[in-house]
């Protein structure tokens, strides 16, 4: 079985966020409508992992900076599948799980969870215990 490469790098790309595009949208209708503006390095349309459809954001990103803000100033606004879209550009990175790796976790709040039921389970077993031992010295009978 063929192993899937990863995402292209995006190391020197200007990135354009893209709100509300339709969930019809494609890349192919982005590329046509960003690329009079200048070279498109990538356009990537983040989809929802169990459905596949679009979450309706796109990234169109620009191998020059100028030409990314030229195509943001021009598109921001524009209607397009019906919908009045916002560009503007990206402020951070691609996430950690669409690098290819893990995607990382607050572990301090996980391991809180995780050590409350492990102290709710260590004290359901210690009463269960108390209730066994307390049964060989008092039987149920007596016990009122």
């Amino acid at each position: 079985m063929a192993r899937r490469a990863g995402p292209p790098s995006i190391d020197g790309l200007y990135s354009l966020k893209v709100d509300n595009i339709s969930y019809h949208t494609t890349s192919h209708d982005l590329r046509r409508m960003f690329d009079r503006y200048g070279e498109i390095g990538d356009i990537h349309i983040p989809r929802d992992r169990h459905t596949r459809t679009s979450r309706g954001f796109a990234f169109v990103r620009f191998y020059n900076r100028k030409d990314a803000e030229y195509a943001m100033h021009k598109n921001d606004g524009r209607l397009v599948d019906g919908r009045e879209i916002r560009v503007s550009m990206a402020r951070y990175e691609r996430p950690i799980d669409e690098r290819g790796g893990r995607r990382e976790r607050d572990d301090r709040h996980d391991d809180r969870r995780r050590s409350d039921r492990y102290d709710d389970r260590r004290d359901r077993e210690r009463r269960e215990r108390n209730r066994r031992w307390s049964s060989l010295f008092f039987p149920l009978s007596h016990v009122g």
